[in-house]
């Protein structure tokens, strides 16, 4: 199964900017969709509720509310981050996230177009970047644990993030001016909370050191190291086996769906009057269910998937 990979410019990981989570969380999925569906710049990118509850385990209802409340808030949302300019001097640029973003509520899905400044940080990439599987956030519920993420393992290959001061961490990770101002507060509710999820959810484990300046903390410095990984299974199990179930990208279930939803086989299962395009996103629900995904398997198979 390909990897489900989220890739940004190191830019984008060290620029200054302050997400909710559900904002965070849908910015992600936008990424993976524009990697996965190679969707041209000039088109909307579509994301589906289904695949805000799969990737990180809501309940439907809370998908469609934080969905909904994150397009009224998300085209507000601004970053700044540095470039260099031809002549080799940094400009500072402030830009949106998006051109436009709109919610289909009959559909439950969010259709967002990036902005010109951000489309390059996620597509055009060439050697200044940074990847994760989008699973190694997934149970984050921390914004500064995700960011904080990402900021280490843009350093992947060291291992340790020298000291960055105290004033340029808040500002990479989106933390306001009048917020969490004393330091027993940032410790507690920034930097350990998102230490100890990085440590239980990711597949690294972090720890920080303070450095001072007098009796002043001015800075931290960060030391991670990759988790043994766990052996995996053979995905070429027999498809009869009890447990069998094969976890498809968001992609690859409405693409398969829609294919499916055409299968004179499919006809038990449709309802009514409801459309070809209805039925194929009740069918793409059914695939994250094992047990109707096992009942499927054969149709799915013969519709041309290949786990």
């Amino acid at each position: 199964m390909k990897k489900e990979l989220v890739v940004k410019d190191n830019a984008l990981i060290n620029a200054s900017y302050n997400l909710d989570l559900s904002e965070q969380r849908l910015i992600l999925l936008a990424i993976l969709e524009a990697r996965q569906s190679n969707t041209p710049n000039d088109k909307d990118l579509t994301i589906h509720a289904e695949s805000y509850i799969n990737h990180f385990n809501v309940h439907r209802n809370t998908a469609y509310k934080v969905l909904k409340d994150a397009c009224k808030s998300l085209f507000d949302r601004r970053f700044s981050y540095q470039k260099l300019t031809q002549k080799g001097n940094i400009e500072n640029v402030i830009s949106r996230w998006v051109q436009r973003i709109s919610y289909v509520e009959n559909e439950a899905l969010v259709r967002i177009k990036f902005s010109d400044d951000v489309v390059p940080l996620i597509t055009n990439l060439e050697k200044h970047f940074t990847s994760y599987e989008l699973e190694q956030v997934s149970s984050l519920t921390s914004v500064y644990a995700i960011r904080l993420y990402e900021l280490l393992i843009a350093w992947r290959s060291t291992g340790k993030v020298t000291m960055v001061e105290l004033e340029e961490l808040r500002l990479k990770l989106g933390i306001e001016p009048n917020e969490y101002k004393r330091m027993g507060q940032f410790k507690e509710k920034v930097l350990h909370l998102a230490i100890d999820q990085i440590n239980e959810y990711t597949d690294i484990k972090a720890e920080y050191e303070q450095h001072k300046r007098g009796r002043s903390i001015i800075g931290f410095s960060f030391k991670f190291k990759q988790k043994s990984q766990p052996k995996k299974l053979d995905s070429k199990r027999d498809p009869n086996t009890p447990d069998f179930f094969v976890k498809m990208t968001d992609a690859q279930r409405h693409l398969f769906a829609n294919k499916m939803s055409e299968m004179p086989e499919m006809g038990k299962y449709s309802q009514g009057t409801e459309s070809y395009q209805q039925f194929a996103i009740r069918i793409a629900d059914m695939l994250l269910e094992p047990e109707k995904f096992r009942e499927l398997y054969p149709i799915l198979e013969k519709s041309g998937f290949q786990p």
